[in-house]
């Protein structure tokens, strides 16, 4: 059987990431509603997370929009397993002492300062 919800997960990961033959989703339907986890090539978990989590969140968006039309709501779960780089990262940074996002860098604001918006 053939879910539209499912369906448009792998068609828009499928298109983004590096190694579409490793796109793989499962569709769980529980009290909660829709739980579609999806599975990818560890090298392209950057590609559908995204910066700061951005790609997911717009997929999950766009999800939910879709799982609508049908009255239905629709989770998205990134399946991640043990060993990931992101674990990985997460305890190489923590050793270091460093933080793991250095968003509190400044930024050079020189070049548009003189405009007048």
């Amino acid at each position: 059987m053939s879910y539209q919800d499912q369906e448009f997960v792998e068609m828009v990961v499928k298109a983004i990431v590096g190694h579409p033959e490793d796109v793989r989703t499962e569709r769980i339907i529980d009290e909660r509603g829709v739980l579609i986890t999806l599975h990818i090539n560890p090298a392209d978990m950057g590609y559908v997370i995204g910066r700061q989590g951005q790609t997911a969140r717009s997929l999950r968006t766009l999800l939910k929009i879709v799982g609508a039309k049908s009255n239905a709501r629709v989770n998205l779960k990134i399946y991640e397993p043990e060993g990931s780089r992101r674990a990985h990262q997460e305890s190489t940074n923590q050793d270091s002492g460093r933080p793991m996002s250095s968003n509190n860098d400044a930024v050079d604001t020189s070049a548009v300062e003189s405009l007048n918006i």
